[in-house]
């Protein structure tokens, strides 16, 4: 009887191996390339050249596959990193991704490659190299992603599953409105009308512009934890300030540059895939407007984060998570 025990447990083991051995060798599922802990570089064909973005896969589940869409535009991936825990949680298949210009993929500096046209198009390409499709392919897209998230549903919503817009309303100028009437107005006047000062001189580089935002705004509005994570910092740290500027404008206090006049609100309704619009409390967007945006798409929710900013992922991550989570599972089960 012990020499069957010992038997039985060696078949047991071997088994067990086995099984463990195809799992973990079907988690990184690139052929024909060095093992690299799910990072691959994957080339992009733009008007200018063929060059990289740099992309970093999690998981392995062919019914959910999440591309994560960065800020910015040109911040970086790692202020999102705080997704790792809770999808690999979940067992959910995601992306990590640096897009043309930001810190980790290729930086040309051809100014005519900063479009959101073109930025969509690299989005699409990314989708066909990750193997996700209609039946599996999930977006988020943060502030300036969930600009790219809107306009790449806009044109390829034949190939996604969902869509989900984290702390982005869909026209560029009612956010400014929303920043001069409301946010403005929330700082002490002495601050506002030196930051206003600068503004007017169009002295963004004085160091005292970023002194009077950081604690005035960006602490208030942007991530209201009292000391930003490491990710956020690396972020902010590798942050590519040439296309930021020229995109977004000199700062998060509205937006002054090539999106300025940016706005697809009338539509919206053409968005006929699950949508989740997440707004926030104390956010740089309106949170009326993102739950205004959730009725204006054909199947749309509306997720709001009672203590959270733009970066709810961070401030109030439990509410955020939680319902991301939630959204993506009963769109999985057909909900």
């Amino acid at each position: 009887m012990y020499r069957l025990a010992l038997i039985l447990a060696s078949i047991i083991a071997f088994c067990s191996c086995t099984k463990t051995s195809e799992t973990v060798s079907n988690y990184f599922n690139y052929p024909d390339t060095l093992e690299a802990a799910g990072v691959k570089l994957i080339p992009i064909k733009t008007p200018k050249g063929t060059f990289n973005v740099w992309t970093k896969r999690f998981g392995n589940n062919p019914k959910i596959k999440i591309l994560l869409l960065h800020g910015g535009p040109a911040m970086t991936h790692e202020y999102m990193e705080c997704f790792e825990t809770f999808f690999q949680r979940e067992g959910f298949e995601f992306y990590e991704y640096d897009q043309l210009g930001s810190y980790y993929s290729d930086q040309p500096t051809d100014t005519t490659l900063w479009k959101t046209e073109r930025f969509v198009e690299e989005v699409e390409q990314v989708r066909k190299a990750i193997g996700a499709d209609q039946s599996n392919f999930y977006i988020i897209g943060n502030s300036w992603g969930g600009i790219l998230g809107m306009e790449y549903a806009l044109k390829y919503q034949k190939n996604m599953k969902a869509l989900l817009v984290s702390n982005m309303v869909a026209s560029a100028p009612e956010y400014g409105k929303y920043a001069d009437e409301i946010l403005a107005k929330q700082m002490d006047p002495k601050v506002l009308a030196e930051i206003r000062t600068i503004e007017a001189k169009k002295d963004f580089a004085n160091p005292r512009y970023m002194e009077l935002l950081i604690p005035n705004f960006y602490h208030e509005h942007i991530c209201r934890l009292a000391n930003w994570p490491d990710a956020l910092n690396r972020s902010f740290k590798h942050g590519n300030n040439a296309i930021y500027t020229q995109m977004q404008g000199p700062s998060e206090f509205g937006i002054s540059g090539l999106l300025a006049n940016w706005d697809i609100k009338n539509r919206l309704k053409e968005i006929s895939i699950p949508t989740l619009m997440i707004g926030a409390k104390y956010d740089t967007m309106d949170p009326k407007a993102m739950e205004e945006q959730s009725k204006m798409v054909q199947h749309g929710e509306y997720l709001y984060c009672p203590n959270g900013s733009h970066l709810a992922m961070w401030d109030d991550q439990k509410t955020y998570m939680n319902g991301v989570i939630s959204f993506i599972k009963k769109v999985d089960q057909g909900k």
